[in-house]
């Protein structure tokens, strides 16, 4: 016979357990917020970015705060779970786009005006984000510059592992 105490232990031990396998059984959903640690690779296995010995990438599934292809790898995963993706450029960063390279007046540049090829330049857009453009070719009035991301036109491998699901509220 279990006394007055063990019983109470016994149902709070088991309603921790139920709620703890509620929890890690859940899919990742659209609207849920999501951490997940992960090494993004080049095919060539050259590795990009990665989260591991730092705080896993925390987002929003669905709410384009990430590239299409890792956010849709992590719809459906369970926390624990880990998979390996392969991005084409479309599911990625996209395809390199020829009328992103353009050519800028060396006088618009100001203090980078005496930059070299290889250089990466901070740049302001003009709706008021900031972005990296490398430079491509310098001569005597312009400088070529390539505003495209740095991972367009590129396969992308994505090693990811969820850490945890907050379901959206």
């Amino acid at each position: 016979m279990f006394k007055k105490w063990q019983i109470g232990l016994i149902t709070a031990t088991l309603l921790g357990a139920l709620a703890l396998s509620s929890c890690a059984g859940a899919a990742a959903k659209v609207g849920d917020t999501v951490k997940v640690d992960y090494t993004g690779t080049l095919t060539d296995g050259t590795v990009f970015d990665s989260s591991v010995g730092k705080s896993p990438l925390e987002f929003t599934v669905g709410a384009g705060q990430m590239i299409k292809g890792f956010d849709n790898a992590v719809l459906g995963m369970k926390v624990g779970q880990s998979k390996t993706v392969v991005l084409p450029p479309e599911d990625a960063y996209g395809a390199h786009r020829d009328d992103l390279v353009v050519a800028v007046d060396r006088r618009q540049l100001g203090d980078a005006a005496n930059a070299t090829v290889g250089d990466q330049l901070s740049v302001m857009y003009a709706n008021g984000t900031r972005g990296t453009v490398v430079v491509l070719a310098v001569n005597a009035t312009t400088v070529t510059v390539d505003t495209n991301h740095s991972l367009a036109g590129k396969t992308l491998k994505f090693d990811i592992k969820l850490v945890s699901v907050t379901p959206k509220k």
